[in-house]
């Protein structure tokens, strides 16, 4: 019988144990001490305990999920988003332990993590690429004399960065060279990889991506996202498909993520994400994630694939289950994450016990949660309590129906971020899409009501 191990926690556990159960899959999660009575815990066929609360001795202790999911007689390993989703490592490790891992190759996660090998992977793919070094910035480069010729402003990008870290910005040649020895300093602390590289800097860029699939064999993609509504560069609404986009520029960014999947033999889903300046109608390659991605519903409901359940096909029976033409996109869909917050605290975490919880109901609107009510919400994880996800014929329907069901959500307990998420779809940059990925931190009164 197939049993699948799942090493991630909160709504994403919930998630892919839903699917797992349709596909008779049985499953066991990893939790730790704090997650004993999650929702997680009493959804799956069973748990392990893999530690205490603090993550290191518990979802980031490779040994531990590893001997949990052999101990239990599970075959395959899920990852989920976050925690050890992208560790080339621990996907070897799962393998050597004669474990299924639910993900693309160990090599594949190093190339693309390593962000400068992935800029050079994707300009070989014809993927478009911000002017920028090829490859990383060697200590006896030329830097300045490279910087004039990408241009000022640039950024200085850590190559093991991600998620927004390991990013500093040069706005004039007299910081060049200060900065990227800062930068070099602070990837080493922080990476373990002191290595950089110069990118042309765009500025109020917009955040599109696009989703792919693949099996080693037969490669695709499931349309665009746009994530361009950040707060601290954390991602806080999304949008499927990506609104205001160019067809040339859709077809480029589609077609040649496709191409980028082809040429790594990649198995799995993944997401490849971009920059999208406005000005010029062009966009450039920032990275791929190789992992299921926080925003991967707003994908499922335009297109009606489980793209879970396509992870899974692809690591039990080598293939999935769709070609390209079987991908069709109807409506619009808009994704919520909503945090336990305090937008009138600095957007401090809110931990504490779910009094009261009602989710929205009717047609297009779906909550993916890892809470219910009477959960404790502790300090010690992500403060993701779930994720409206609302589907309609078009954008602005789709619009309206979030704020709908924005209003319909009740939580006691704790506070959370959902006044932010009204007040940020009722903006009229919004509907305009005049929005990009540092308008919160550049529009000083923006989440106040307009």
């Amino acid at each position: 019988m197939r049993k699948l191990f799942i090493a991630n926690r909160g709504e994403i556990a919930v998630r892919i144990i839903r699917t797992a159960r349709e596909m008779g899959i049985g499953t066991v999660v990893g939790i730790s001490e704090a997650d004993r009575g999650s929702l997680a815990a009493s959804a799956a066929d069973g748990f392990a305990v893999l530690g205490p609360a603090p993550a290191p001795a518990s979802y980031l202790n490779q040994e531990a999920v590893i001997a949990a999911a052999l101990e239990h007689g599970c075959d395959a390993v899920h990852p989920g988003y976050g925690f050890l989703s992208e560790n080339a490592t621990f996907a070897r490790k799962v393998a050597e332990a004669g474990l299924i891992w639910v993900g693309p190759a160990a090599e594949a996660i190093d190339m693309m993590g390593n962000k400068s090998l992935a800029r050079e992977s994707a300009r070989r793919a014809g993927v478009p690429v911000l002017k920028g070094t090829d490859g990383p910035l060697a200590p006896e480069a030329d830097a300045l004399a490279l910087a004039r010729e990408i241009g000022y402003p640039l950024v200085v990008k850590a190559s093991a960065g991600g998620g927004g870290r390991g990013i500093r910005f040069v706005h004039e040649e007299s910081e060049l060279l200060s900065t990227i020895e800062m930068a070099r300093g602070e990837a080493g602390a922080v990476f373990g990889d002191s290595t950089v590289y110069l990118e042309r800097f765009v500025d109020h860029a917009r955040h599109v991506e696009v989703q792919i699939l693949g099996d080693g064999v037969n490669f695709i993609h499931l349309g665009d996202r746009d994530c361009s509504m950040q707060r601290r560069s954390q991602k806080v609404i999304e949008e499927a498909p990506a609104p205001d986009l160019p067809d040339a520029v859709r077809r480029e960014i589609r077609e040649s993520s496709v191409e980028l999947a082809r040429q790594c033999g990649y198995r799995g889903a993944g997401t490849v994400e971009f920059l999208y300046d406005p000005d010029r109608h062009e966009a450039a390659f920032i990275e791929m994630n190789t992992r299921i991605q926080v925003e991967h519903p707003i994908t499922e409901q335009i297109t009606g694939v489980d793209l879970v359940r396509e992870q899974l096909l692809i690591a039990y029976e080598g293939a999935m289950s769709v070609s390209q033409e079987d991908v069709a996109f109807t409506g619009h869909a808009i994704e919520c994450r909503i945090n336990a917050e305090d937008p009138d605290n600095n957007f401090f975490p809110s931990p504490g016990r779910l009094t009261r919880l009602v989710w929205p109901e009717g047609e297009g609107v779906r909550i993916d949660s890892g809470v219910d009510e009477g959960s404790v919400v502790t300090p010690y994880y992500d403060s993701m309590l779930a994720k409206l996800i609302v589907h309609a014929p078009d954008r602005a329907a789709a619009i309206e129906g979030t704020l709908r069901a924005l209003e319909a959500i009740e939580v006691e307990g704790v506070k959370t971020t959902i006044p932010m998420h009204r007040m940020l779809l009722s903006r009229p940059e919004f509907a305009d899409v005049a929005h990009h990925s540092k308008f919160i931190e550049t529009v000083p009164d923006l989440l106040e009501a307009p």
